[in-house]
């Protein structure tokens, strides 16, 4: 046992909390034991001198110590660095680039600050594995308001030390550790278990290759654990690594693209046609689903060159012959005012039965140089007298899907996105993008 109780195979605990500097573009405070470092993304639309007009980006760093980060006072970096902390972000910098696609980041630098609050041992690995947070987080905010179309991150990156601390191979040093260690070891992995960097240096004594061995698996199995920490405090920022090809869908509306996303995520980056760069109007004038959806997936495809899919979907009521069909959006005069449309669609059901009624969507898949490919997915159900539920958006509190005995507003998105008329296309589509790939 080690002196806090672990197994030598065993890392400390992490812990990451992101956006903890609300003022940066990206941000997360990291703790492994006791070391606790502060990793800040700034974005410039800018790049060094030797990257100017070339069409590709840069991501560098910087690294420092807090002056009460250690017991003993130390003193801040003036103008010149100390030549640990000089070392210690060249590290960082290059590790970090081995995550990013420059020419897809564009002429703007990321700036990667990692400040030490408390050192315990292992600041460089933590700044590391800290910095990937960071930087995602940027990534995050850079295609949300639509300055990237598709994430750089191709790689996913993390860091961690080792060493022989009295004849025993152990992980994850700490300070006490790490002053009296045999051989010191830093790695610096991605997601395939590569290795980025390797640091290791025979201090007290040589090391054997049994040692190098035992060092090396131990490293690995820590970064791995260091990843899933990662994945963890990102969340569904997550998909900025190493993302799935783009699928630009035609369509402004957060409630219908997060279905899609969440339907497609296995095989796709989803996105709206406004992160996409359309931002012009599309002219609805077809008289079913497959029609309009058709129009709004040509429209967006043919200004983006991206593959596009565009849904057209409403409800149809049987006692009303199909209506609102095609204007389920705009039933009551104004595109998109829910409380209106349901409205109205009560007052015209009034006293009406049989209350039957179905979902409807109509898919459109255009891909440059290609004839748009469509299919269609119906749900059918009944048609309440006054809404029930919280959630979903549209007739949604209204439309009363029966196996479930709930209304497509009661539900949770994993059952709607199960038995949905949009779910029900998309199983569809899939098959036909499968078929289409072979």
């Amino acid at each position: 046992m080690r002196i806090d109780g672990r197994t030598p195979d065993e890392p400390r605990k992490v812990k990451i909390e992101t956006d903890f500097v609300r003022t940066a573009d990206g941000s997360c405070l990291i703790a492994t034991g006791n070391t606790r470092v502060i990793c800040t993304a700034s974005v410039e639309d800018t790049v060094p001198p030797f990257l100017k007009g070339k069409g590709q980006g840069w991501v560098t760093a910087e690294y420092a110590m807090l002056p009460a980060s250690t017991g003993v006072r130390k003193k801040r970096d003036g103008v010149k660095k100390d030549g640990r902390s000089v070392e210690i972000q060249r590290l960082i910098g290059r590790a970090l680039r081995q995550a990013v696609d420059m020419e897809l980041l564009g002429e703007r630098t990321i700036t990667l600050d990692c400040d030490v609050l408390e050192a315990d041992g292992g600041t460089r690995t933590a700044s590391i594995t800290g910095a990937m947070v960071a930087l995602t987080c940027a990534v995050d905010k850079l295609v949300a308001e639509g300055k990237l179309t598709m994430s750089p991150i191709r790689h996913q990156v993390a860091a961690i030390s080792c060493g022989v601390v009295n004849d025993t191979p152990c992980l994850d040093l700490c300070y006490e550790e790490d002053s009296h260690a045999q051989v010191d070891m830093n790695l610096v992995m991605n997601e395939h278990g590569e290795f980025i960097e390797l640091q290791g240096t025979g201090e007290g004594r040589a090391f054997t290759k049994e040692e190098l061995d035992t060092l090396m698996t131990y490293g690995e199995k820590g970064i791995r654990a260091l990843m899933k920490a990662q994945r963890r405090a990102l969340g569904d920022r997550v998909r900025h690594i190493d993302p799935k090809p783009p699928l630009v869908v035609a369509s402004g509306n957060e409630h219908k693209l997060k279905e899609l996303r969440d339907i497609f995520k296995d095989y796709y980056t989803v996105i709206s046609m406004y992160t996409a760069g359309f931002h012009g109007e599309i002219e609805e004038t077809g008289e079913t689903f497959a029609e309009n959806a058709v129009i709004k997936a040509e429209k967006v495809c043919e200004a983006t060159g991206l593959p596009t899919l565009a849904d057209d979907s409403g409800l149809a009521v049987d006692e009303l012959d199909g209506e609102p069909g095609v204007y389920s959006a705009r039933y009551a005069g104004v595109h998109g005012d829910d409380k209106a449309n349901n409205a109205l669609l009560l007052r015209r059901m009034k006293g009406k039965f049989p209350r039957t009624a179905a979902f409807h969507c109509a898919l459109a898949l255009k891909i440059p140089g290609e004839e748009p490919k469509v299919v269609e997915g119906v749900c059918p159900g009944l048609l309440l007298e006054e809404e029930r539920g919280e959630g979903g958006f549209g007739y949604d509190p209204l439309f009363l899907y029966e196996p479930l005995n709930k209304t497509f507003a009661e539900m949770t998105e994993e059952e709607k996105n199960a038995v949905s008329h949009r779910a029900r296309a998309c199983e569809k589509m899939l098959e036909v993008m499968k078929e289409s790939a072979k």
